[in-house]
């Protein structure tokens, strides 16, 4: 079983079965998205044909949301799984944020009536960026100097208050997740275990255990107990003594090998979700952090890591600066073109390779 070319399908570049942004959300259970114009691209990898002002639609109508989730890192989420999900993680994110509150001086008076008065802002359907919601809090005599200012907006969204929309010159707008979500049933503790395992490896597989309680954040008796939940709908296979499990709708004889070559933004579900990425690495240098963490846009050929690269605007083009690990051959310098032309019309600008 190739992993990584398993993975390629499963999180959805390989073979799209979805039509729009919030139901490739759903499908990850949340996509890591701390880099605003990266996130939006991991979702337009995996929606041909879909555009950069497509994705931002589909937030405006709040199909999903950016909030601080898994690990108490920015994310997208669907608006239907965010109350189950912030339930299930914020309460271990919160307690271990505890010290970092009391060196900010933000004890838990202070964070009750910074999460009041960004409530009371936020009434009525407003929406207001971060810096208008800082200042509120600053005439109010809350100090957001330094990284105050992240905690005392991240505490909001872990106790489900608030969550971002989206993000114009880098300042994210906000809205009150009761005013502007819509109600769900309640969830109970054991049932979002699953639910999250199901979508995890689902979504990501093949998968360890140990994989899906890096990416989850959860304890490892919590993530051991919603694989437990789901273990009898998945399949499994054992390779170099890890046992790696995935959905039984994928199985290696329907996996084509196709040689697609793919832009990805950093930290891409497709390499980040994974606390081992080896299987994508495979046989570059694993002392290279940025790779081995995911940090880095990487250019990924049959579901490894063959370069890196980089973006800047030039007027009103994009320049694409390439690091490849090695020469590509006739037919992956088209695959490679079919990849920068792809990434040319979700952003809707001239789009050109810089020769390497």
């Amino acid at each position: 079983m190739e992993i990584a070319i398993q993975r390629l399908h499963n999180q959805l570049l390989e073979r799209t079965t979805l039509h729009h942004p919030g139901e490739v959300v759903a499908w990850f259970g949340a996509i890591q998205a701390q880099d605003w114009a990266g996130a939006k691209w991991s979702l337009g990898l995996r929606l041909p044909g879909s555009t950069d002002v497509d994705i931002e639609q589909s937030m405006t109508s709040k199909a999903f949301v950016r909030t601080w989730a898994l690990r108490g890192t920015l994310h997208f989420v669907a608006a239907s799984d965010l109350r189950w999900l912030l339930a299930l993680i914020s309460p271990r994110i919160i307690s271990n944020f505890q010290k970092r509150y009391l060196d900010l001086g933000l004890g838990e008076q202070t964070l009750a009536r910074s999460n009041a008065l960004l409530t009371a802002a936020l009434q009525d359907g407003k929406q207001l960026n971060r810096t208008a919601l800082l200042a509120i809090l600053e005439q109010k005599s809350i100090s957001t100097q330094g990284l105050r200012a992240a905690f005392l907006l991240q505490r909001a969204a872990l106790d489900g208050l608030i969550c971002q929309g989206v993000t114009y010159r880098n300042n994210p707008t906000y809205m009150s997740v009761e005013e502007s979500l819509p109600s769900v049933k309640k969830m109970e503790h054991g049932d979002a275990l699953v639910m999250l395992a199901m979508r995890y490896f689902t979504s990501h597989g093949p998968a360890t255990l140990q994989d899906f309680t890096w990416w989850s954040g959860l304890t490892s008796k919590e993530a051991k107990d919603g694989l437990s939940g789901v273990q009898s709908q998945l399949i499994h296979e054992t390779i170099d003594g890890r046992i790696y499990w995935l959905s039984p709708n994928m199985t290696a004889n329907e996996v084509d090998c196709s040689p697609n070559i793919y832009l990805l933004p950093g930290y891409d579900e497709y390499l980040v979700s994974y606390k081992d990425r080896s299987a994508s690495l495979y046989p570059l240098d694993k002392g290279n952090v940025n790779l081995a963490n995911g940090l880095s846009p990487t250019i990924i050929k049959n579901g490894q890591v063959v370069g890196t690269w980089q973006r800047r605007y030039k007027k009103e083009t994009v320049i694409i600066k390439a690091n490849l690990f090695s020469p590509l051959t006739a037919s992956e310098k088209l695959a490679f073109d079919a990849a920068i032309h792809l990434y040319e019309e979700f952003l809707g600008v001239p789009v050109q390779a810089e020769p390497s």
